[in-house]
């Protein structure tokens, strides 16, 4: 069974303060005309102490963004550069977003409420700085699922509905608007350190390392490793160990993220702000979620190669207080650091206990091709094996039947079928919101996908976890 999130009483700590004058730019919520509550997360608020608030104070706090005791006095919108589609932007930052509080949860952990949809910023150049709904669902959805399959991802805290009508160039309009609350574990990027370089802003960068490497710990790089305690080098191999369990979690949970834009990489390794994602109808290394992504940069199996380039950028970044053999040794740790982590999440979906990087790879190369040739998507496939492993012919059978099996007896596994998020459903939930207000099918994948996470179990621990 998976465990829940603590409980917590609320401990505000806005640890951001210390550095808020150059990282970002205090900014005024916008003014909605309704905030009507469609979503409260309330297992994630128990855990940073919030899910006493009633719907009034809930809606006071995230929707009209009245600040939370003891925390920031005012939204900070953040800044940032960033490669987009590997084109370097210097004039992006929280365009309709931003860092709104922070808090400890039981564990000590520092977390952060940020916003998507929250109105306009200096930084929304064009935008109206607003939020559909259906990408607020869409986000819930995308969120639960990712969760469930044991991928670092934020949580979709809050959903109010916003009482405007909005248009957009790739969906129906006027369509509805909303504002939406994400629970991270930070909201500095990889960007963000692009930004500091690009200034020459070296002591910002000194006070930016510190700043992650206090409140975001990790383990001490190896101790073969050049310059291991320098704060910089400590840092990038953090976060190197941190985007490889990233992409492994990916790839297991046939999840195509669509933007790996250095704006959208976590330091914490921790993956959000979920655009034109999909998931995995058939197992297809060139499947690609966005409609602007003309030459698959993003696709689904590009997306490992996507995460070590963008680490390649933090490194370039760091460049400003390092030198260059101690960051190139950490980014050469990448490949070893992915096949473990596929190893060890593989056979955790699987069900069986590893038996070794690589055995494994032996196991997920065939897997792989039994999907292939049999038009099977991941979420059947693995559930098909856990649930029955005589369900499954072929070389992986036999591969299997070497493998001893994780104790699971949940009753999900007798399920006819296996909890799925194709695009189909996705779209059918969505026009059943539209179309009727109907408001059941959402709350009824949160439960199924939630119930799904609790058979599968907790995810295994990534190397470097402290």
């Amino acid at each position: 069974m998976r465990n829940e999130p603590q409980p917590s009483r609320y401990k505000a700590d806005p640890a951001i303060a210390q550095i808020a004058g150059w990282l970002g730019s205090a900014v005024e919520a916008a003014d909605f005309p309704q905030t009507i509550i469609r979503f409260r997360n309330e297992r994630w608020a128990r855990s940073v102490g919030l899910a006493e608030l009633d719907d009034g104070a809930w809606a006071r706090h995230f929707g009209r963004f009245d600040p939370l005791p003891e925390n920031l006095p005012e939204p900070l919108a953040l800044k940032y550069h960033g490669h987009q589609f590997r084109v370097y932007n210097p004039d992006i930052g929280d365009g309709r977003g931003f860092l709104f509080a922070q808090m400890r949860d039981a564990e000590g952990r520092l977390l952060d409420l940020g916003t998507k949809g929250s109105g306009q910023t200096p930084y929304s150049r064009a935008g109206d700085g607003r939020l559909t709904l259906k990408g607020g669902v869409r986000e819930i959805l995308a969120t639960e699922m990712l969760e469930a399959l044991g991928v670092n991802t934020s949580k979709t805290f809050s959903l109010i509905e916003t009482g405007e009508e909005l248009w957009r160039g790739d969906e129906p309009s006027p369509t509805r608007s909303a504002v939406m609350v994400r629970l991270s574990h930070s909201h500095i990027r990889i960007g963000t350190f692009q930004r500091l370089l690009a200034l020459e802003e070296r002591d910002q960068m000194e006070e930016l390392v510190q700043y992650c490497l206090e409140h975001f710990p990790g383990a001490l790089p190896p101790e073969d490793a050049p310059g291991r305690d320098e704060p910089a080098i400590i840092l990038m191999h953090q976060v190197v160990e941190r985007m490889a369990d990233l992409a492994a979690s990916y790839m297991v949970a046939g999840f195509v993220h669509g933007v790996l834009n250095t704006d959208n990489m976590n330091i914490t390794g921790e993956s959000f702000d979920y655009g034109p994602w999909r998931w995995l109808p058939t197992w297809d290394p060139g499947f690609t979620a966005a409609y602007f992504d003309h030459g698959g940069l993003y696709a689904f199996g590009r997306q490992p190669e996507a995460l070590h380039w963008n680490c390649g950028q933090l490194a370039v970044a760091l460049r400003l207080l390092a030198d260059t053999e101690p960051l190139v040794h950490a980014m050469n740790r990448y490949g070893d650091l992915y096949m473990a982590a596929i190893s060890r999440r593989w056979c955790w979906r699987l069900g069986v206990i590893s038996q070794g990087v690589e055995a494994d790879t032996l196991l997920v190369s065939a897997s792989e091709q039994h999907m292939r040739e049999n038009g099977v998507g991941p979420d059947e496939f693995f559930f098909r094996s856990r649930r029955d492993r005589t369900a499954i012919k072929g070389e992986i059978a036999e591969i299997l039947q070497s493998y001893d099996r994780l104790d699971s007896d949940h009753d999900y596994w007798s399920d006819d079928l296996p909890q799925t998020m194709l695009i189909e459903e996705v779209e059918q939930i969505w026009s059943d919101i539209d179309k009727s207000d109907d408001w059941s099918a959402l709350e009824a994948k949160v439960d199924s996908l939630r119930r799904m996470g609790d058979a599968l179990g907790e995810p295994p621990e990534p190397a470097g976890h402290a």
